[in-house]
């Protein structure tokens, strides 16, 4: 009977949380006087796909998600790349001050992201990267959470794994890229997710570096469809919409992997 308690609890809850995705789902495929009424009601009163084919036709959606696409892929792969670079760096090469150049580099998470901005806009600016998908990249391919992740999953594997590559004649790089990698799917599952999310759901940063309408993310282009003064409702739920579907295809791509990264990475030091 408590347990029936807790699970009935936990599904209100959820369906609570559930509740705007669910009118936002639904008010795409109503008509434009329909979102906000009097009597509100959940339903459509017919559907139509309008809204979706206004964002797709009216609105430079397609511009905007490939742009999205295009840059959060960058960020997410580059970061794989130096993630497991430094993690394996940190959980098995052996040189002094190692632990403290860790928590020094580590220290860098307990600092806001909104605090970097201004110093990274300036360097982004003498560069010369305004209104480039190298602005919109280059300050997020590396960082401290990715290693950290990744450091604890290579300290959860047995180091005998390795020593027997090595006997056999492999490099370091080799025994990284050909037994360590390999097995740590989990991890670099959970990671893309997390990079992906992250580099794909940014406004802040998007939205100080690009001026230019051709190169903004989706984002931002959503929050433009917004300063209308009579905004396109069912438009912009369906636009939402449809920003949101790349975000739950990759979680349910990954499920399994970040539930596996779960149980195998622990707070080892």
């Amino acid at each position: 009977m408590k347990r029936f308690v807790i699970y009935l609890i936990l599904l209100f809850l959820a369906a609570l949380m559930l509740m705007p995705f669910a009118w936002m789902v639904l008010s795409s495929f109503k008509e434009v006087d329909e979102v906000f009424t009097y009597e509100m009601t959940w339903l459509p009163s017919t559907l139509t796909l309008s809204g979706y084919y206004r964002a797709l036709t009216e609105q430079p959606f397609l511009r905007y998600g490939l742009n999205s696409v295009w840059v959060s892929t960058i960020i997410t792969t580059i970061q794989l790349i130096t993630s497991v670079l430094a993690g394996y760096a940190f959980a098995r090469l052996k040189f002094p001050g190692r632990g403290v150049v860790f928590m020094i580099y580590l220290s860098a998470m307990m600092i806001p992201s909104q605090a970097t901005i201004i110093p990274s806009y300036i360097l982004i600016r003498k560069a010369g990267l305004i209104d480039s998908y190298a602005g919109l990249t280059l300050p997020f391919l590396a960082g401290p959470f990715g290693a950290f992740m990744m450091r604890q999953f290579f300290l959860s594997m047995p180091e005998s794994l390795e020593e027997a590559g090595i006997i056999d004649g492999c490099s370091r790089f080799q025994v990284l890229t050909k037994i360590v990698v390999p097995l740590s799917k989990p991890a670099l599952a959970s990671l893309g997710l997390f990079s992906f999310m992250g580099a794909w759901n940014d406004f802040m940063w998007p939205l100080i570096i690009i001026n230019q309408d051709s190169m903004r993310t989706l984002q931002v282009g959503l929050s433009l469809m917004r300063a209308d003064l009579y905004p396109d409702w069912p438009m912009m739920m369906a636009a939402s919409v449809m920003a949101t579907l790349p975000i739950m295809l990759a979680f349910l791509a990954a499920q399994k992997q970040f539930i596996e990264s779960l149980t195998f990475t622990g707070v080892k030091y």
